[in-house]
């Protein structure tokens, strides 16, 4: 008799060792305990059936595009921009704040070898904060890459004019170069930002003229902001949470996807963050990805790895989420 589970999206199998989903029924039958089926074992069975049924629940509600030959890689154009940059960014953030992450802890010169061994699998695209202390590390990883060659990303928590003529100094000697390609407001969550960032705004708007900035915009930590953000002309790119099961994201996905596609509609990019939920979904990596893929409002996304072999596993990773 077949044994009751649950998993997101199917109801537990009934009696008559059914899987009923929505208003379609797919009835299998089951092998005695221990025996196998012609491929597989029963639990690889229900595992690889379960994730199918997942998979085309998430593209039913979300429209998703097809995902196949997809590669980390992949060089995408944000925006009305022209800035190219790969599919996959590298993160420098997880767990950062003060001035410190995961990443930067690694040191200068592991984290400049990580730079370099992603550049080496075609991830051009560097994701900083002033937050998280990750400047120095671009500084150093560029001694062997040329500028040109690679896109970079940092984000300022500057609010009044003269907070943001700072930053941009800083930032500038502090990574090493003479332009920043996308910098960001970084973690907005008033509603009302665009009054209160008046100033920087200003100063990036300014700086976009002069070739200083080549993108400006925001990441946004409540819905609300998020909105703001998507109705805001300013913003010409979006630093948005997203993953299929809601985690760690200013609403549920239902109401953020929809604010992503108004974006694009508006000739914003978009870029995704948290797809793994902060980590809590690591159990259902190969999901997130090809949600984040198949989502048509979203330009590319950055995951922050640790090590070589971390991001050696998400480069071999996405390809595999992708055509699964």
């Amino acid at each position: 008799m077949a044994r009751c589970f649950h998993s997101p999206g199917v109801h537990a199998i009934t009696p008559q060792r059914d899987f009923v989903f929505s208003t379609f029924t797919f009835h299998f039958d089951f092998f005695p305990r221990g025996a196998q089926t012609p491929s597989m074992r029963r639990r690889d069975f229900i595992r690889t059936t379960c994730a199918g049924i997942g998979a085309y629940t998430l593209g039913t509600r979300f429209g998703l595009a097809d995902t196949t030959g997809k590669l980390a890689s992949d060089i995408v154009t944000l925006g009305k921009s022209g800035i190219k940059a790969s599919r996959l960014a590298m993160g420098t953030g997880t767990h950062g704040s003060d001035g410190s992450s995961d990443q930067t802890r690694l040191g200068l010169a592991s984290m400049s070898d990580l730079f370099k061994h992603a550049y080496d699998h075609g991830v051009n695209f560097w994701d900083s904060a002033d937050q998280y202390g990750s400047h120095p590390n671009l500084k150093d990883a560029l001694k062997g890459i040329p500028r040109e060659k690679v896109v970079i990303l940092t984000k300022t928590h500057a609010s009044t004019a003269d907070e943001m003529k700072a930053d941009l100094d800083r930032f500038r000697q502090e990574i090493g170069t003479d332009y920043i390609d996308i910098l960001l407001l970084h973690c907005m969550t008033d509603p009302n930002w665009p009054q209160q960032k008046a100033g920087a705004m200003d100063v990036l708007s300014e700086a976009a003229q002069k070739g200083i900035v080549k993108m400006h915009g925001t990441s946004c930590h409540t819905f609300g902001a998020l909105t703001t953000a998507a109705n805001t002309d300013w913003v010409q790119v979006d630093l948005a949470r997203i993953n299929p099961a809601g985690v760690i994201m200013d609403a549920a996905p239902d109401k953020v996807v929809p604010v992503l596609r108004d974006m694009k509609k508006k000739g914003k990019a978009v870029i995704g963050m948290k797809i793994f939920g902060e980590g809590r979904l690591i159990s259902r990596m190969d999901e997130c990805l090809k949600f984040v893929m198949g989502l048509d409002c979203v330009d590319c996304f950055t995951i922050g790895s640790r090590s070589k072999d971390d991001l050696s596993d998400l480069v071999k990773r996405i390809p595999a989420a992708a055509n699964s």
